[in-house]
């Protein structure tokens, strides 16, 4: 049995945010918010978020115990880009994306034994 949470169109860039959800990729639930609690990062909130919605999903709607659960699997969707313009010298222009992420994470119980 496994509960999951996703965090769409979320505006930290993908790249960024995979740099945080792989330390907590596998970990215990109390460990994981540990890490995020003291990683300075930007993905850091609403990576939390999303794992605290994924625990609070898998004690409500499948009854699991929150002791038991760990990370099972963690992942990180690029969204759409917001795409702006950046005048340059000599009458130039630079496209700047603005990109945001689709922030996955999916928990399960520990198996006894």
């Amino acid at each position: 049995m496994q509960a999951k949470a996703v965090a769409k169109y979320i505006r930290v860039s993908p790249r960024k945010a995979r740099q945080v959800i792989d330390l907590i990729r596998g970990k215990e639930i109390a460990e994981a918010f540990a890490i995020l609690k003291f990683t300075a990062h930007k993905a850091t909130d609403p990576i939390g978020k999303v794992l605290k919605s994924a625990v609070a999903n898998a004690e409500h709607n499948y009854e699991m115990n929150a002791d038991k659960l760990y990370v099972k699997e963690a992942f990180v969707d690029p969204g759409p880009s917001l795409k702006r313009i950046m005048p340059r010298a000599m009458g130039r222009a630079d496209m700047i994306a603005k990109r945001s992420s689709h922030i996955t994470v999916v928990v399960s119980e520990k198996k006894e034994g």
